[in-house]
């Protein structure tokens, strides 16, 4: 029988159009050259796959922080409140959004630092956000693992967040503390016309907490407005619940919140966005920023994907449809746990600048 024949049409390979000069050529670090951390996360950006995308983050957040860092002619009014905050008098407004699990996890204390050191403007982020920051101060959260039964820790009382653990003694504490508060908050509303909203709310507990290991406390001290427009979903709206039950009346104002949400947007000479997460913390933020036609610089960090429509998978791209971010800024998703990803970023930004600024007044 025959053997069929069938020969190659063309040449195997395809042509290689010239590649302009400045391409970074791929290449990771080299521990030959020792053990630095520093180098090895400045080789990101070279190494391509989500290393790369980190690398990028990098230069995005350091771009936001250096164009805040320039003088600015004011050129806007000033929001309500406390004039000496509106974003007119800065070159650009930083928001920050998270989600209540890195709180339960220990990038709260990298994110307690740029809340610290006053880096970031505004502040997004869910009820667990803000209650498990407030719970920390008053009893440890624990290390555990993602495959431990849920039954057995049921009965221990203990709740899994992931692989952390929440003793359910921690909300005892919790009732305990903020009980005496919602009574005084109630008073002032009644005596005083206090209209309360979720920024003041938050406010007023970092005010009570009076620890400096917590976030909401140097929000409170810097004078940074934290939102949470879902402040209801979590131990707070159960908190809520019950003080309702024995002490009805207390009223907290969400429409107030978006405007003036909505009021520091417009009021940006430039802005950034930084999202750890998704859901309604990013969200918040994207939709707040589409009042000024949207953000000049962003990063996203988180695992989601867009092909089920949800929000928290969108992509910076998407958003760029929306007049969330401008159609001329670089803004960069980073496909990755914010756990690991975060401390590296700050390190390499926020960490830097603030090492700068101290190391020049030491000086």
């Amino acid at each position: 029988m025959a053997k069929h024949v069938h020969k190659l049409i063309g040449s195997v390979y395809r042509e290689t159009l010239p590649i302009p000069e400045d391409t970074p050529k791929v290449k990771g670090y080299d521990f030959n050259q020792g053990v630095n951390h520093k180098a090895v996360l400045q080789s990101y950006l070279n190494t391509g796959l989500q290393a790369t995308n980190v690398g990028l983050a990098i230069q995005q957040i350091n771009s936001m922080i250096e164009k805040r860092s320039t003088p600015v002619k004011v050129e806007k009014g000033c929001v309500d409140e406390d004039q000496s905050t509106c974003p007119c008098l800065r070159s650009c407004t930083i928001f920050l959004g998270y989600t209540s699990n890195l709180i339960s996890s220990g990038v709260r204390e990298s994110i307690r630092y740029v809340v610290e050191h006053n880096m970031v403007d505004v502040i997004v982020t869910t009820a667990g956000g803000i209650e498990e920051d407030l719970i920390k101060c008053l009893a440890p959260v624990y290390v555990g693992d993602f495959s431990m039964s849920g039954k057995d820790l049921y009965k221990k009382g203990l709740n899994r967040n992931g692989n952390t653990l929440m003793p359910e003694g921690n909300y005892i504490k919790f009732d305990n503390w903020i009980m005496p508060i919602l009574t005084q908050m109630l008073l002032e509303q009644n005596t005083q016309g206090v209209r309360w909203t979720p920024s003041k709310v938050i406010h007023r507990l970092g005010r009570e907490i009076n620890n400096p290991e917590s976030v909401c406390y140097w929000a409170y001290k810097n004078n940074i407005p934290v939102f949470s427009p879902a402040l209801t979903d979590g131990s707070l709206g159960d908190m809520f619940y019950l003080f309702e039950d024995k002490n009805p009346g207390l009223i907290i104002d969400l429409v107030e919140d978006i405007s003036k949400l909505n009021k520091l947007s417009l009021a940006a000479n430039s802005s950034g966005i930084i999202t750890l997460g998704g859901g309604v913390a990013k969200h918040h933020i994207c939709n707040a920023n589409a009042w000024r036609n949207g953000a000049d610089f962003a990063v996203y960090v988180n695992t989601a994907q867009e092909y089920d429509g949800c929000d928290s998978g969108a992509s910076p791209n998407e958003a760029v449809s929306w007049g969330k971010i401008r159609a001329e800024a670089k803004p960069v998703k980073v496909f990755a746990d914010a756990s690991i990803i975060f401390p590296l970023l700050v390190a390499e930004t926020f960490a830097v600048h603030v090492n700068k600024t101290t190391n020049g007044k030491t000086n």
